[in-house]
């Protein structure tokens, strides 16, 4: 994380050159971002946002950078997307790095305190018509650079980066050869916002008053915008309300075509929810990496990296229609544990740090008390972990499945793989709610 007398001269100095006034309060560092940092400040009388990248390296490798990715949200908002006004884009002279600097907006993005909102069904057609909205913009709307998706090679590069990382996950295995046997036609290609879903839209009562984070934007099917909206993942503790955690799928389709006019295709919109399962799925997997490397070592990739369960399960819960119905009968699965003996394991051990953290937890505030919940969840990872290592990890049988020498139909493969998905995420992250779901459905219950 860059030095706070670094950030403060940085930030004075573009607000110099860009006619904001001088900075009032020192800049804040806002909880989240998986991806990118950002810092609020005040300077004269308005509030703005710095997003950062936390490092020049982060940003190797992307199609386009930071002053591409403000002339999107500046083209978005010329269409009436509700999206925040970028004031300046970070140069090298400013020594803050890659960057931009925006109006702050009213309202929350805690997933949270937006689902609890007065109106969800409301906030839902305004989020679907600003989806719509963006789904307006063409090529020529926009900087050069922005990337169009090509469906197979994007496909392929997914299945690069699986055998990149081990290619030993059976689960994400099936997904990649489902993607591969199901790709669908190109449709025209239409600007994606790319992680258009709760979390990354500011929410004010039940009113949408911004939509964040453009860098994933890119030309491509608009369905797939729409599926990554309502992925399990992205309803937090909504599992009951898929569309985005705020209402039905139905609805929220409903409102986008009132919009954008057309018709949505649910076989289309079937195979971009999985895909970007698969994607997330990597996408997470992929953190352990870019800590690993020194790229950034902020403690939430490590954590992140074992959210990939969450995308397995999932996306075993999307495949599993398509296995022979025999194959899809309740198995019965062991989870008992032995109770330990002797010196302290791993997992107390860790316990015992938890413990220890909750009594600092009222010295900290900001970033920091942030950091301090990711901390205990990475412990608590630990605790719950031990029992299962090795982790169920199969690159023999993932490399079968992507060669199609066995699939859904081979006997007991859904059966195992259920098991393992259960067994990894009960671990991992065992108040996700789609495991209460998968247990429902998979785990096959005692006569009475």
């Amino acid at each position: 994380m860059i030095d706070t007398d670094i950030l403060q001269a940085g930030l004075a100095r573009v607000c110099t050159r860009a006619g904001l006034g001088a900075m009032s309060e020192e800049p804040q560092r806002l909880t989240g971002g998986a991806v990118m940092e950002s810092w609020r400040f005040v300077s004269g009388d308005a509030a703005f946002v710095l997003r950062r990248a936390p490092s020049i390296a982060f940003m190797e490798g992307r199609p386009y950078g930071h002053a591409t990715e403000a002339a999107l949200i500046e083209a978005a908002r010329a269409k009436g997307v509700t999206a925040p006004e970028v004031v300046a884009v970070l140069e090298e002279a400013d020594g803050l790095g890659s960057g931009f600097i925006m109006g702050a907006l009213p309202g929350t993005a805690d997933p949270k305190v937006i689902l609890a909102c007065g109106d969800p069904a409301g906030l839902l057609r305004e989020a679907a018509r600003d989806l719509a909205r963006i789904h307006r913009l063409r090529q020529a709307d926009v900087p050069a650079g922005v990337p169009v998706m090509d469906y197979r090679a994007a496909i392929a590069d997914l299945k690069a980066q699986f055998i990149e990382a081990g290619g030993d996950r059976p689960i994400i295995a099936l997904g990649l050869k489902w993607l591969e046997d199901n790709c669908p036609t190109p449709v025209e290609p239409v600007l994606n916002h790319g992680d258009y879903r709760m979390g990354n839209l500011l929410v004010e009562g039940s009113r949408l008053t911004g939509v964040l984070d453009w860098e994933l934007a890119h030309f491509g099917d608009p369905h797939e915008d729409l599926a990554f909206g309502c992925m399990a993942v992205w309803r937090f503790a909504r599992y009951d309300r898929p569309a985005l955690g705020l209402g039905s799928i139905a609805d929220y389709l409903a409102a986008y075509e009132a919009e954008a006019g057309g018709t949505i295709d649910p076989a289309r919109f079937r195979f971009w929810t999985i895909f970007r399962t698969v994607w997330w799925a990597l996408g997470c997997l992929k953190m352990a990496a870019q800590w690993r490397s020194g790229a950034d070592r902020m403690l939430e990739r490590v954590v992140i990296s074992r959210r990939t369960s969450e995308q397995e399960l999932d996306l075993l819960l999307l495949l599993e229609e398509d296995a022979p119905e025999a194959e899809r009968e309740p198995a019965c699965f062991d989870f008992e544990v032995e109770k330990e003996a002797g010196e302290a394991t791993n997992g107390e051990l860790a316990e015992a740090v938890i413990e220890w953290l909750e009594t600092i937890k009222p010295l900290m505030s900001g970033h920091d008390r942030f950091q301090h919940a990711v901390a205990r969840n990475a412990l608590k990872m630990i605790v719950r972990d031990e029992s299962l290592w090795p982790r169920a990890c199969d690159r023999e049988r993932a490399r079968d499945i992507l060669s199609g020498k066995e699939s859904l139909a081979t006997p007991n493969l859904l059966w195992d793989l259920q098991q393992d998905a259960i067994e990894k995420l009960s671990a991992d992250v065992p108040g996700y709610p789609s495991l209460a779901v998968a247990r429902e459905r998979w785990v096959m219950k005692e006569k009475e």
